[in-house]
């Protein structure tokens, strides 16, 4: 994994609507965080993520919750139902014994598409974890095995009092029947702008998918973005082949270990129309790569949970921190540029050399099959859940 430390950057303000932002990675660098946070936590606590798993890193953030209730303080779990499906009754009970208030987000299977896939953690309305980073140890790493490549940012300040008030709304949601309007998380000054974007297209929020369309469509010099499961829409993707031909970098950082092989491979499907609008692509090869980021013209970034696929745009519940600040954009830009020394460049003459008329049928099926399967598992979704929420 690329050096952490020559990019751990720190912006702060005087204003305690934003005391400091920092970029985190997975790693020690993320838990390490996110277990001061728990332990220095005086009210309440929301976590909400996708997958909590049951092992040495679970283990460890479960005792940190259970000894925050048992200081008092109001801890609330929000865990979704498919990503956490295999953590046992022992452990789940265990915590609601100590004190732990934990929940389920929409575990129907009939209902996949619909998923809570958004990672963060706010504490005391004060300080907040936003990014991609689940609660298990290949995001956290062994003695033996790097961490997954993925990304958040730290938040300190009264921004995250909106944000600890949307976890609120979307914990309780089944127990409040109410459409309390939530103040949106955003902060502005001259130096630095800062917004939770959240994607739920059932409750009409796409605003991640039009931050990234925005911003690519308005570069003019360089985008980078990392994408783990990258099968775009045609509008993403004709927006990418667009900026490229009018002279900007593209440069898409891939997986080239996927925790998902056919959704990797389906990707690779777009390699070569890529390549011959000037894109340039890079395979991570170190780890897992399960980061979900962009930045544009070291002045625009974007980190947290949405894929730049059907699932992210039309079926899970997503978020996002997007930040306008010439000065932490181009230090994260500069780290992804790190990121990029050590993976494989792919070009025209490496995708000859790999790809004979075989494996180019299957990434030719398996991108109609993945590609064709989020999309009927997103509408469908939809159109089942739709008439019962309106309805409520």
């Amino acid at each position: 994994m690329p050096n952490k430390n020559k990019h751990n950057m720190i912006i702060s303000q005087n204003d305690n609507t934003i005391k400091s932002i920092e970029p985190v990675l997975s790693g020690e660098d993320y838990f390490s965080r996110l277990q001061r946070i728990i332990n220095k936590a005086e009210s309440e606590i929301h976590l909400q993520t996708y997958i909590f798993e049951n092992d040495t890193t679970g283990m460890k953030i479960a005792e940190c919750l259970k000894e925050a209730a048992m200081r008092k303080v109001n801890v609330y779990v929000l865990l979704d139902g498919y990503g956490s499906n295999t953590l046992p009754g022992e452990l789940t009970n265990n915590l609601i014994n100590h004190g732990v208030n934990l929940r389920f987000f929409s575990a129907n299977i009939v209902l996949i598409g619909r998923r809570l896939h958004h990672k963060v953690v706010v504490a005391d309305g004060k300080t907040a974890l936003i990014g991609g980073i689940n609660i298990a140890d290949k995001y956290h790493g062994t003695k033996t095995e790097e961490p997954w490549l993925d990304f958040a940012v730290q938040v300190e300040g009264k921004i995250a009092e909106p944000l600890q008030e949307l976890c609120r709304n979307i914990y309780f949601r089944k127990k409040r029947q109410t459409r309390k309007k939530i103040m949106a998380a955003f902060y502005s000054d001259d130096r630095i702008s800062i917004r939770i974007l959240q994607n739920d297209w059932l409750k009409r929020k796409n605003e991640i998918c039009i931050a990234y369309l925005k911003s690519i469509r308005n570069s003019k010099k360089e985008v980078i973005i990392v994408g783990s499961y990258f099968l775009p829409g045609r509008r993403l993707t004709d927006s990418l082949k667009k900026v490229a031909r009018n002279g900007v970098k593209i440069k898409l950082i891939l997986s080239g270990i996927s925790d998902v092989p056919l959704v990797s491979r389906a990707g690779r499907y777009l390699y070569s129309s890529l390549l011959k609008n000037n894109i340039e692509l890079y395979e991570w090869n170190k780890s897992v790569l399960h980061g979900k980021a962009a930045v544009v013209d070291s002045a625009w970034i974007t980190i947290g949970s949405f894929n730049l696929n059907h699932l992210s745009s039309y079926g899970s519940i997503e978020m996002n921190v997007e930040i306008a600040s010439p000065e932490f954009a181009a230090h994260f830009a500069s780290y992804l540029h790190t990121v990029i020394a050590q993976s494989e460049k792919i070009t025209a003459e490496t995708l000859k050399a790999r790809k004979g008329i075989v494996s180019k049928l299957f990434n030719w099926f398996f991108y109609l099959l993945i590609r064709t399967g989020m999309i009927l598992i997103a509408y469908t979704t939809y159109k089942r859940v739709f008439k019962r929420y309106h309805a409520e």
